[in-house]
């Protein structure tokens, strides 16, 4: 018995050659893209918000730890899973370098933009994005703009623009029901 169990562990092997040779490895492909391939998974949860047909979406993510506010924002960049995608998920971030960064004070998230986004209207949905994503965090309760450290107006979905620290509260006309 022992002998066979030798023979057939002895036949599993790698065969052994007297010289090296080249091995072609065709690494599978996919279409190119920025969003992540696959939700990760874990015992924390983040919120993410989403587009779809107009309106911000929430989704859940799950991760291996708590995701602090850079964490949160690098991932809202990243866009929509492909998963996602096939649920008709989009965003109004998408290859665009919104965010220079991000920083905590006082229950305030302070994100700090780059030259060239300006705060028209039309970006309504971006910035509703990065509101409600953050805020999703129970120790954020608000997230003012700045660029160079001064606070700018970002647009609100009456077509105004405020400089006050937002919430979710001011895009809930925004945000999809269920």
């Amino acid at each position: 018995m022992l002998a066979v169990v030798a023979g057939v562990v002895a036949g599993c092997g790698v065969p052994v050659e007297d010289s090296p040779r080249a091995v072609d490895v065709a690494a599978p492909t996919r279409a190119a893209t920025n969003a992540p391939s696959a939700a990760a998974s874990g015992p924390a949860a983040e919120s993410l918000y989403l587009v779809r047909d107009g309106s911000l979406v929430a989704v859940q993510r799950r991760l291996p730890a708590e995701p602090d506010p850079q964490r949160l924002l690098t991932d809202l960049l990243a866009g929509p899973t492909e998963a996602e995608q096939d649920r008709g998920l989009s965003t109004a971030l998408g290859g665009r370098g919104v965010v220079a960064s991000v920083r905590l004070l006082e229950a305030t998230a302070y994100v700090e933009l780059p030259e060239g986004l300006d705060g028209r209207n039309d970006d309504v949905l971006a910035f509703g994005q990065i509101v409600c994503t953050l805020t999703s965090r129970p120790d954020i309760l608000g997230v003012l703009f700045t660029r160079q450290g001064v606070r700018i107006g970002v647009p609100l979905p009456d077509a105004s623009l405020s400089q006050e620290p937002l919430r979710a509260a001011d895009y809930a006309a925004l945000i999809a029901n269920g």
